[in-house]
């Protein structure tokens, strides 16, 4: 499931590996990749560097806030910005 499922305490979870979620503090959509220590590692859509946030930063991803991550990166490919 993508989501951010609260934790016995009512406070934020871990999200799962492999959801998109947004991290409010860079505002950008991430997928998260890993768990290391208190931080969820995510890395962008498309690809490039990890980058560490608080879980406490996270909230699912919007279906248009996916979508716009994935335009933005189909169109950098298209101008030949990214491999």
């Amino acid at each position: 499931m993508n989501d951010v499922r609260p934790a016995k305490s009512g406070r934020p979870g871990r999200p799962e590996v492999g959801s998109y979620v947004m991290d409010t503090r860079t505002t950008k959509v991430g997928i998260v990749m890993g768990h290391e220590g208190p931080y969820v590692q995510l890395r962008s859509y498309g690809g490039g560097r990890e980058w560490d946030a608080a879980p406490d930063a996270l909230r699912p991803a919007t279906p248009a806030e996916r979508l716009s991550a994935a335009t933005a990166y189909a169109n950098a490919r298209s101008r030949g910005e990214v491999p």
